[in-house]
């Protein structure tokens, strides 16, 4: 029992920590509107498949705004 909670909390830790790594990515590139930045922010917080479908198809579709 405490090998599969600790293995369901990783992977709940995991799929959080690259969640979250997405939604910064989103938020710090330039998607050309503001409806396909909204329309990737609710794709990457889908639980555990959104930051893959992000990453999948997203990623390379923004700008990083200059600083």
């Amino acid at each position: 029992m405490d090998q599969t909670l600790l293995f369901i909390l990783l992977v709940f830790t995991v799929s959080f920590f690259l969640t979250m790594l997405a939604l910064r990515d989103i938020i710090l590139k330039d998607f050309g509107s503001l409806k396909a930045k909204i329309i990737w922010h609710f794709i990457a917080v889908v639980p555990f498949v959104g930051w893959i479908i992000y990453l999948a198809f997203g990623f390379r579709k923004g700008r990083r705004k200059p600083v």
